[in-house]
């Protein structure tokens, strides 16, 4: 079998050596390592390989960033569509400030995945970090990794597509192979012809055959007969917010189970590159984010249910106790409510493609600079995308805000209103909806469709910011919970609204049931991003401590007195 290619372009050829030399003496073994000279050496040759179906893992260009270089990048997107595309720049060269903006441009737009600094020496292990996660992406892509798990499956629907999806939310490699392709043929010959479908061959060797929620669950790590165990936290939903507080928990001595009715990484797992979080330069994939903390939470020993949906929360014996869509419950001493909120999607297949690519689902301000000069376009008509408009207008050539209603009055403050319709590069289409676009990798297009006429019309598009509402996954707790209007869960002093009961106010992040807390996405007024869902689940694990500490105090009643430092 031909080894995957490693492809590096510069118009350098002293340059082109050195960087080719040190590809080869390190990935030699596993990759074919090719060095072409010059843009049209490189496009030339991208076609040979796209002719060939040749396997591309990367494209390394490391001459200047220039419109040369970007229609480079985009035929790659278009002759080698599974390959990874990375720029290489002279070592600290994105202090130039121009440099760096026209790189989080190209990265904003689905153009680049990655910039790596230009290797230095025979053995410049900064570099070949940066190199082993672009790999590292390329292989998990490509369901080449060591632990992937393969299913077998009749069809491309039914259980064995609800399975593919778990599998997909768990972010755990796997496979999906037809039972009458030639790799379902000779997996289904390790088990018999008399195995029922669908079938799962787990890394360690085990095959299940049409499993249940349950037996995926064990299989994931669920800790056996969990219902008959008392945890002192449990936290629902195992998005950033969950984890990061399974993570603070777990580490500080608490005994933790995580309850998901589908996988790690809530909403952010969608995301291909999380580009401003703390500590990441080159950016995370909300995928590789997720499977980091699941396994850090594990390292310190917390549990995970995973495929268990939760149906009802409430307190009896001194403990709360969450059922469970199978019937069992579990039970702790303090709740988290990490469940998040699920944004409303356009439902249309070519765009969600390029999600992170061009297409964003929620706010617009980290991408925003790399918007300079370009055609952006907002589908939604309240608030937060009349808020949207006006702050990418500072950078953007023109903002077309896309609104299904006949007016933006009806769901727009009057204020904003004022301001979209006095910004002079802001046009809005009302009556009109968003049906379909697409792009070579990234967003080029949009096709809009007035609602009263049916007339569809082509425009060109660099953005689509999807602002649509969110709706919080709330309608399973109990009424003594209070929400807001919209079903977003109420904390601290909002939580007190006729629903408290107890003498001691509620701690910050709590709501008006006593011991359960609401944090992430699915929190009143909370702030829909990755750092601030993963921070407030440390602060959560500090109140919880806290109210441990209280009702210690008080007998392991509740009602405890806060002190004043401690409340909303």
């Amino acid at each position: 079998m031909a080894r995957p290619l490693l492809l590096a372009v510069d118009d350098d050829p002293h340059a082109l050596q050195a960087l080719e030399s040190q590809l080869a003496g390190r990935y030699s073994v596993d990759y074919q390592v090719e060095g072409v000279l010059g843009f049209s050496e490189a496009l030339r040759r991208l076609h040979e390989l796209s002719a060939a179906r040749a396997e591309v893992a990367a494209v390394l260009a490391a001459q200047p960033l220039s419109d040369e270089t970007a229609q480079l990048l985009d035929s790659v997107r278009e002759l080698c569509p599974r390959a990874k595309r990375a720029l290489v720049f002279p070592r600290r060269s994105w202090t130039n400030s121009r440099l760096a903006s026209a790189v989080r441009a190209s990265m904003t737009l689905g153009r680049v995945d990655y910039f790596l600094a230009r290797p230095v020496g025979p053995r410049d292990e900064v570099f070949h970090a940066a190199m082993a996660d672009v790999l590292l992406e390329w292989a998990n892509e490509q369901r080449v990794v060591p632990d992937t798990v393969h299913i077998v499956g009749e069809a491309w629907s039914g259980r064995a597509y609800e399975l593919r999806a778990v599998f997909e939310n768990c972010a755990v490699s796997h496979s999906f192979w037809l039972a009458d392709s030639d790799e379902g043929r000779d997996l289904l010959a390790r088990v018999g012809p008399d195995a029922k479908l669908p079938l799962l061959f787990l890394p360690d060797g085990r095959v299940l055959s049409d499993p249940t929620n349950g037996e995926i669950a064990e299989a994931a790590g669920a800790p056996s007969h969990f219902e008959q165990h008392p945890f002192d936290l449990v936290i629902v939903g195992a998005g950033p917010a969950g984890l990061s507080a399974a993570v603070y928990g777990a580490s500080e001595g608490l005994d933790v189970v995580v309850v998901d009715a589908r996988g790690i990484g809530g909403q952010a797992r969608s995301s291909s590159l999380v580009r401003n979080y703390l500590g990441f330069a080159r950016g995370v994939t909300g995928r590789r984010l997720a499977e980091h903390a699941y396994e850090q939470a594990q390292v310190f020993g917390a549990n995970f249910v995973f495929m268990h949906r939760a149906t009802s929360l409430a307190r009896s014996d001194g403990h709360l106790h969450l059922s469970l869509e199978d019937g069992r419950a579990v039970s702790g001493r303090a709740v988290i409510l990490a469940t998040g909120a699920a944004y409303r999607r356009l439902g249309v297949a070519s765009l969600e493609e390029l999600t992170g690519n061009g297409v964003f689902y929620g706010a617009a301000a980290s991408e925003a600079p790399a918007l300079l000069g370009r055609e952006v376009f907002i589908a939604g008509g309240g608030n937060s995308a009349g808020q949207a408009a006006l702050y990418l207008a500072r950078y953007a050539r023109r903002v077309t805000l896309v609104v299904r209603g006949q007016s933006v009055q009806a769901g727009m403050s009057d204020y904003l209103v004022q301001a979209v319709e006095a910004a002079p590069n802001v046009d809005v289409r009302t009556g009109t909806e968003v049906i379909g676009g697409g792009g070579h990798g990234r967003l080029q297009q949009l096709v809009l469709r007035k609602r009263e006429t049916g007339d569809e019309e082509s425009v060109a598009a660099d953005a689509l910011f999807v602002m649509i509402g969110a709706r919080p996954q709330t309608e399973w707790l109990p009424a003594t919970i209070a929400r807001d209007d919209h079903g977003f869960v109420l904390t601290g002093e909002e939580a007190v609204r006729g629903l408290w009961q107890l003498e001691r106010q509620p701690l910050a992040l709590e709501t008006s049931m006593p011991g359960v807390f609401a944090i992430g996405d699915v929190r009143h007024a909370s702030v829909k991003r990755v750092a601030s869902a993963v921070g407030e689940g440390s602060v959560a694990l500090r109140l919880i401590h806290d109210l441990f500490a209280y009702e210690a105090h008080a007998g392991g009643q509740p009602q405890a007195a806060t002190p004043a430092s401690h409340t909303a």
